[in-house]
């Protein structure tokens, strides 16, 4: 599979702050990335450094497998970095045709891409008519203009209420769907579980995790477990089993997280060969919030 952009060890420092730290992943075509960490982990730095807006300090990056320079690739690229800057008196349709002006491109596409964000029926009204979430699709338009490759987005999502909220994710979900490679930047976990199908996790510009989504809410689960009496037993004969890799407490249920998969079953049965009877056992996989959690915890 083709990799659209290729980043490694970048580093990018602003006096004492080191907000991106060595950090490194690719990009392949077709998927959706999503860099989630929490406000001020180096998101928009990073996406600053490859679209050229922001000086690296050490480090490289190269796009469509090394294939073509910078300035040829941003060509191939949709952005969203910056909250879109229109001309209220302007309509959506005069505001694009101005864009395609400035690109050199175009202006068949216009019409098109007004549909695609579901704002062709408003092509004729003003800008400064526009909720915040119109506003926001109207910029979606506009990196779309010249067909990229990929479209980067830099917190899509910011400042919407729900229904603008959703209308982004479900417009994001449609792009990717017709083979357009997206790259975008949140602080929602939310919005990465049900849009992205990539993460990058990072904080205080440090990767924390790179893989897909799935695999990372797909880690052996844990169990909740209760007992009436013999607790302090129940935690040791736990602690004590190979598929288990650590125990916690909360309140009164026990919760052992796995390090191989084994049943509920086999779990209770283990237990009773030792003369433990539970009074509660379940099987859980844990959210991508508890292993967002779990990471920005730990490091």
């Amino acid at each position: 599979m083709e990799t659209i952009l290729s980043i490694k060890n970048l580093d990018k420092k602003y006096g004492a702050v080191h907000a991106v730290n060595n950090l490194s992943f690719d990009i392949k075509k077709g998927a959706v990335y999503g860099i989630l960490g929490p406000n001020g982990s180096g998101k928009s730095t990073t996406l600053g450094i490859i679209l050229n807006v922001v000086n690296k300090t050490s480090g490289e990056f190269s796009w469509f497998d090394g294939n073509l320079s910078t300035h040829d690739a941003l060509k191939k690229v949709g952005a969203i970095i910056e909250r879109p800057n229109f001309y209220p008196y302007m309509t959506a349709t005069q505001n694009l045709a101005l864009i395609c002006k400035i690109k050199g491109i175009s202006t068949e596409k216009i019409d098109e891409k007004l549909k695609t964000v579901n704002l062709f029926e408003r092509k004729d009204s003003k800008f400064k008519t526009f909720s915040l979430g119109m506003k926001q699709r109207l910029a979606i338009a506009s990196a779309l203009l010249n067909d990229p490759e990929i479209l980067i987005l830099d917190e899509p999502t910011n400042g919407l209420d729900p229904q603008g909220i959703h209308e982004i994710r479900q417009i994001i979900k449609s792009i990717a769907a017709n083979g357009t490679t997206i790259l975008l930047a949140s602080h929602l976990l939310d919005e990465v579980e049900k849009v992205c199908s990539h993460v990058v996790v990072i904080r205080k510009g440090v990767k924390l995790y790179s893989g897909r989504v799935d695999e990372m809410t797909a880690s052996k689960g844990l169990f909740e477990l209760k007992i009436e009496n013999n607790k302090e037993k129940l935690i040791q004969i736990l602690e004590n089993h190979e598929a288990i890799d650590r125990i916690t407490q909360d309140h009164e249920t026990i919760i052992a997280t796995l390090k191989k998969d084994i049943s509920a079953t086999e779990i209770n049965q283990y237990l009773f060969e030792d003369g433990l009877v539970l009074s509660h056992l379940v099987k859980r996989k844990p959210s991508l919030e508890q292993q967002f959690l779990d990471l920005t915890n730990n490091n």
